[in-house]
């Protein structure tokens, strides 16, 4: 890798205003009314003004202080899917300017940003805003991952030590789950279930201790680069894993950015035994 900690610690910073910048700017959209927010419905999910122009001045920002000599980009809003190439740098910044757009549209609170910086194909640095909880997590690789609030406060942060499959929690959507899904979430054995919108949200509630276990398994779509990229590594610097069912590690900027199957984030301290028993339910769904 050819930045020193030194110099990441200075993007980390950098990074760290920007999205606090984005996350001020969505905070103002989502206080307006829906009407004024000029929803658009693409294939993928609605898109709003305030996904806009929040990733104009996260790009924007990015490119002014870091220009695109050493940094590739990769955001939702300007990703060419139907291409799907991958950008042609060792270092890319990976981007979900809002992150829950459906729970922005309703007015839950649930939603976020997500910036990543990965390096052929691995995050090294994540930060995930949350808004309307005024918090900005953010993580850099081996120096663990913290909590910052408006008021500068900056805190670290560890995932819970719960150590029983029966003692977690599940953290998951309101929406969003077929049929597949919920048999395999119904079938695991785990405390009980919480709800939440975002993946950055969920992954969230991981590192403040409030839930455990993640689970993405895709169906008729999947989820993309730019919603795990910056949420793993904020989970995994603070003592989480993350990694596809089958264990494998998950990378990025691969061309396609839909990552097709199942993905499974915990607080690490049962992972390899949830990946079992989630990979062998999922074999008798697909056979059944």
């Amino acid at each position: 890798m050819d930045k020193n900690q030194a110099e990441l610690a200075e993007i980390l910073k950098i990074a760290r205003s920007v999205a606090w910048g984005a996350a001020d700017i969505l905070s103002s959209f989502y206080h307006k009314n829906t009407s004024d927010l000029d929803i658009k419905d693409k294939k993928d999910g609605p898109v709003t003004e305030a996904d806009l122009a929040a990733n104009k001045h996260i790009l924007g920002r990015l490119r002014e202080k870091l220009g695109t000599e050493d940094f590739g980009y990769l955001s939702e809003e300007t990703f060419d899917v139907k291409k799907a190439e991958p950008v042609a740098k060792e270092w890319v910044w990976i981007i979900d300017p809002l992150d829950g757009t459906r729970d922005f549209i309703d007015k839950t609170g649930e939603y976020g940003m997500h910036i990543a910086l990965a390096y052929q194909g691995r995050p090294i640095i994540g930060i995930v805003a949350i808004p309307e909880a005024g918090k900005v997590y953010f993580a850099s690789k081996g120096n663990g991952t913290f909590v910052e609030t408006k008021d500068g406060t900056v805190t670290p942060l560890k995932v819970s030590d719960r150590h029983k499959i029966e003692e977690l929690y599940l953290i998951v959507s309101r929406s969003h789950r077929d049929d597949r899904f919920k048999e395999l979430i119904e079938r695991l054995p785990f405390a009980g279930k919480k709800y939440m919108g975002g993946v950055g949200g969920k992954i969230s509630t991981l590192l403040e201790g409030e839930s455990d276990v993640y689970l993405s398994l895709s169906g008729k779509s999947a989820a993309k680069d730019w919603d795990f990229a910056a949420p793993e590594l904020i989970l995994t610097e603070a003592g989480g894993k993350f990694s596809y069912v089958n264990g494998e590690p998950v990378y990025y900027n691969q061309g396609d950015v839909k990552r097709w199957g199942c993905i499974v984030a915990t607080n690490g301290k049962c992972h390899e035994a949830i990946c079992e028993k989630a990979a062998a339910i999922i074999d008798e769904i697909d056979k059944a």
